[in-house]
Order: C-alpha cells, then sequence, then structure tokens
C-alpha cells in the first residue's frame, strides 16, 4: 500500500475512534502509523524534488498532491485533538512525535554503523586470506 493510503486508512480509524470515545492512549497505534506514513510521503517529495532525472512538471504529479493530502490529514487530526483534549495534548504529541523520530534516527544510525563495521570486518578477514594464499602459492612456487 502507498503511504498516502496508509495515512488515510490510520486517520479514518482514528475519527472513527474518537467518535466511538476512544481515548487518545488506544488510538496510538493509528496515530504513530498516520504520522510515519505522513513522513513517508514528505521524504518520497523530497527525494523526487532533488533527482536529476525528473523534471519540475514530473515531480510535482507525482508528489504534490500527496504531500498536500499528508498536510491536509495532519492538520484535521490537530483539530480532532485540540477540540477532544485540548491545545497542550497536541503540543504533547508533537514532542512524543519527535521523541520518536529521533530515537529512530538513532536506531538507523546504529544499525548503518553496525553493517560498515561487519563489512570492514568481512574485508579485513577476505585480505588475509588472500594475503595468506599468495605467500603460500609463493612458497609453493619457490619450493617447486
Amino acid at each position: 500500500m502507498d503511504p498516502i493510503t496508509i495515512a488515510m486508512t490510520a486517520f479514518a480509524a482514528i475519527k472513527t475512534g474518537v467518535k466511538l470515545g476512544k481515548d487518545t492512549q488506544s488510538m496510538m497505534k493509528d496515530v504513530g502509523a498516520m504520522w510515519g506514513a505522513i513522513d513517508e510521503v514528505r521524504g518520497q517529495h523530497k527525494k523526487k524534488k532533488a533527482s536529476p532525472f525528473t523534471s519540475a512538471s514530473e515531480e510535482a504529479l507525482e508528489t504534490f498532491a500527496a504531500l498536500k493530502k499528508a498536510d491536509d490529514l495532519e492538520e484535521n487530526l490537530k483539530k480532532i485533538v485540540i477540540q477532544t483534549r485540548g491545545f497542550y495534548a497536541w503540543e504533547e504529541l508533537l514532542k512524543l512525535r519527535g521523541q520518536i523520530k529521533r530515537e529512530r534516527i538513532e536506531a538507523e544510525k546504529a544499525r548503518r554503523a553496525k553493517m560498515q563495521q561487519r563489512i570492514e570486518i568481512a574485508a579485513a578477514v577476505a585480505l588475509f586470506v588472500l594475503l595468506l594464499v599468495c605467500m603460500i602459492w609463493g612458497v609453493w612456487m619457490f619450493l617447486t
């Protein structure tokens, strides 16, 4: 599923939850899914804008509508949260979102660093084996 569809589905679940009187905590999964999808839409839009292979009109047609829809969904979520829980609840959600984003970025950095370390170790082992094989071959050639 594309990210904007995920965001719309999550928003519909949030809206339904509010109508049914669910508390904010029980809808956090849907809020997280919606914000994750919105962030993905924004990331795709930035990536397209930076791509040298797409023209400005192609980029606008492909991602602009999704970006605006994502912005509208986020604005509607803001209105719902403020109407049902107040402005401070929205501010708290934004702080939580920022914290989760930072944690995800740190986790991704750690994953990349670990992968880089594994690559370096594999390259060192491969180089060692290659040098060992060359030495054995050289000794064998010298003795024969």
